[in-house]
C-alpha cells in the first residue's frame, strides 16, 4: 500500500475565531451544533488502524476548526497511542494547523518534545490580518497570534506560516511577503481564497479574476531577487520539484485526488476537507479499515474527478503544472466553461511571467548538485527543490 496521510479534525468545525472567509464553520449543518470532540476510543482506533495499514511513513495532520481546543491531554493521548502501535522502522510525523491564539509555554514544551510541525495562520501585519481573522466580538486576533508565534520560537518548534489570500490582502503581495519574512518564517504557504455561494457565485471575500495571478507574480518577484536559497514557498517548491524530478508533490497539481483521508471528530471519513459532505462519506473508522476505504468505489470515483477538466485544458502549455487546478475551484454549471477553474487566467498570468525564471533556477540547481557545491552561504538554509518534505497537509485555514 502506498503512503498516504490523515487529516484529523478532533473538534470538527469548532473554533474560538470567526474568520470572515472560513468555509468549515458551515459544517455545523453536517454535524450539528455543540462542543464536538473526538473520544479517546475513536482516537485510538484511528491511530491503531492507520499504523497497521502498511504505511512506512505515517503522517498525521491535526486541523479544525481550531484543533488546540481539544486540549493538551488529547494530544498527549495521541502520541501515547502512536508509540503503542508504531511498527519497527515505521516513521511518524505530526503537523498541527492552528490560529496560534491559544498557545502557551506548556504547549510549546509539548510541541518541541514531540517534534510537531506547526502551521500558523497569518494574513499579514495587524491592519491587514485583523480585517479577516477576528473573534465573534469583532476584535482582531493578530496580537495573540504573534504571542503564540513567539511561544513557538521560544521553544524551538518548527513552523510554517500559512497566508490565505483574499479580497482583504490581495493588493499587498510585497508588503505581506516582507512581513512574513520578518516573523522569522523560512517556510511560507500562500493559499487562494475561492468560495462560492449557493448559486455558484463568488463570495464577496473571494478573489476575482486576475487577482491571484498578480499576487503570485508580486510574491515571486520579491522571492526571486534574493531569497531562492533562503525562503521556501510551497507552490514554488512544487514547481521546482516537477522541473527537476518530474514529481508532483501537491494535490492541486496532480491528476488524482486520493492523497489523504479526512477523519472527523466522530470517526467519519471523507476524501478531502473541501468535500466533507454526506454524499461523500466513505464510512466510519469504527466500521472498516483503511484498505477498504482506499478501495471504495466512491473514493476511486472522487479521485478520478480531478481529470474532468475542460477540454480546452488539454491544449494548454501549463496543464502539467496546474493539473486543471483544485476541484473546488472548478464549479460544474452545465455550460461551455464546465470543468474550467475560475483561476484559469490567473495561472496563465503567473506561469507566463515566472516559468522562464523557474526553468533557469532549475538548471542552476542541477549544476550545483552535479558539482556538489553548497547552493548557499548558509548551510542550514532551506533548499528550494527539497523543502516539500518540510510541508504537511495544512491548507485551508
Amino acid at each position: 500500500m502506498k503512503n498516504y496521510s490523515l487529516l484529523i479534525k478532533p473538534v470538527s468545525y469548532n473554533c474560538n475565531l470567526r474568520c470572515s472567509y472560513c468555509f468549515y464553520l458551515g459544517k455545523c449543518g453536517v454535524f450539528g451544533n455543540g462542543a464536538l470532540k473526538m473520544t479517546d476510543e475513536i482516537l485510538e482506533q484511528c491511530i491503531e488502524k492507520y499504523l497497521k495499514s502498511g504505511v512506512t511513513h505515517a503522517s498525521f495532520g491535526w486541523q479544525g476548526g481550531e484543533p488546540t481546543l481539544a486540549g493538551l491531554d488529547f494530544f498527549r493521548k495521541a502520541v501515547e497511542y502512536q508509540d503503542k502501535y508504531k511498527a519497527p522502522n515505521q516513521m511518524i510525523s505530526n503537523a498541527l494547523q492552528t490560529n496560534g491564539t491559544l498557545l502557551d509555554d506548556e504547549w510549546g514544551e509539548f510541541l518541541h518534545k514531540h517534534q510537531f510541525l506547526i502551521g500558523i495562520s497569518i494574513d499579514g501585519p495587524a491592519e491587514i490580518h485583523d480585517k479577516s481573522r477576528f473573534y465573534a466580538t469583532g476584535e482582531g486576533s493578530h496580537r495573540l497570534v504573534m504571542k503564540g508565534l513567539n511561544i513557538l520560537k521560544k521553544h524551538h518548534v518548527d513552523f510554517n506560516v500559512l497566508t490565505l489570500v483574499s479580497a482583504a490582502n490581495k493588493d499587498n503581495p510585497q508588503k505581506i511577503y516582507e512581513y512574513i519574512k520578518r516573523t522569522g518564517a523560512k517556510y511560507h504557504q500562500y493559499i487562494e481564497c475561492v468560495e462560492f455561494d449557493s448559486n455558484g457565485n463568488l463570495m464577496p471575500f473571494a478573489l476575482k479574476k486576475g487577482e491571484w495571478g498578480r499576487f503570485l507574480c508580486g510574491i515571486f518577484d520579491e522571492w526571486y531577487k534574493k531569497d531562492t536559497r533562503r525562503i521556501s514557498i510551497r507552490l514554488f517548491d512544487s514547481i521546482l520539484m516537477y522541473l527537476l524530478h518530474g514529481l508532483k508533490n501537491s494535490c492541486a497539481g496532480g491528476t488524482d485526488c486520493r492523497n489523504y483521508f479526512v477523519v472527523e471528530h466522530n470517526g467519519d471519513l471523507f476524501p478531502c476537507d473541501f468535500y466533507v459532505q454526506p454524499d461523500l462519506k466513505l464510512g466510519n473508522i469504527a466500521d472498516g479499515n483503511f484498505q477498504n476505504f482506499q478501495n471504495a468505489k466512491l473514493y476511486s470515483e472522487f479521485g478520478a474527478r480531478k481529470r474532468n477538466w475542460n477540454p480546452v485544458c488539454n491544449s494548454c502549455e501549463f496543464l502539467n503544472f496546474c493539473g486543471g487546478c483544485c476541484q473546488k475551484n472548478r464549479p460544474m454549471r452545465g455550460n461551455p466553461s464546465e470543468g474550467l477553474s475560475v483561476l484559469c487566467e490567473d495561472w496563465k498570468i503567473f506561469y507566463q511571467h515566472c516559468l522562464p525564471s523557474f526553468k533557469r533556477l532549475a538548471e542552476e540547481i542541477k549544476k550545483e548538485a552535479s558539482s556538489k557545491k553548497q547552493p548557499s552561504a548558509d548551510r542550514n538554509a532551506p533548499y528550494p527543490c527539497g523543502s516539500g518534505l518540510k510541508y504537511k497537509k495544512c491548507c485551508g485555514k
